[in-house]
């Protein structure tokens, strides 16, 4: 092989070299830019529900025990609040936590962290639709992993379920999977807190 065959064979190296370089970073750019957008979507998505207003004395904490209302809504989706929270998970009627006066003190806290809450009015079905309802939100919750996602009983609302996040609520009078699997998607962790676990 001659000088010039060993050059031109070096030169063409060094262009596919150059070539896969730019490849790399052109691939490694697009990346960059698609996370970016991601990130950027999932900030600025709509919310799902109804939105409430968030009341002025949102963030402030009452002891625990004390009425932490009056809410804007029912049940609510901001205000005063106890300092502590509940654990994510499904509660029953016969939960201790259930059994505690005003329960939204603790749930409260949990919205301001990102929470998602599914209150659940088993007084509006018969035992057989109650039943159904829970295993289909558990089904949900499931679905996440149950992070951040809790249910929970009351009987103070007029749906049989009412799904509530910081500043959002969605009241169903049907149980709809898709819908109530959105709602936790687009609005978990879309609160003051969504680091705090």
């Amino acid at each position: 092989m001659g000088k010039r065959s060993i050059r031109a064979e070096q030169r063409e190296k060094t262009r596919r070299k150059k070539r896969r370089s730019k490849i790399i970073g052109a691939g490694i750019g697009i990346a960059v830019l698609a996370l970016a957008g991601f990130f950027a979507w999932s900030t600025t998505r709509p919310s799902l529900g109804e939105k409430i207003p968030i009341m002025a004395n949102a963030g402030e904490h009452v002891e625990a025990g004390d009425d932490p209302g009056p809410f804007n809504s029912n049940p609510p989706t901001s205000g005063r609040h106890y300092g502590q929270e509940y654990d994510a998970g499904f509660y029953d009627e016969n939960s201790p936590q259930a059994q505690q006066p005003y329960p939204e003190g603790y749930l409260g806290h949990n919205l301001e962290h990102g929470y998602v809450i599914f209150w659940y009015n088993c007084e509006l079905l018969d035992e057989s639709g109650c039943e159904t309802l829970k295993a289909q939100i558990q089904g949900v919750m499931d679905k996440y992993d149950n992070f951040k996602v809790i249910a929970f009983p009351t009987d103070s609302t007029d749906v049989p379920l009412a799904m509530v996040s910081w500043g959002q609520l969605l009241e169903m009078k049907e149980f709809d999977e898709n819908l109530a699997s959105q709602f936790v998607k687009v609005n978990r962790n879309r609160a003051p807190e969504p680091n705090a676990e």
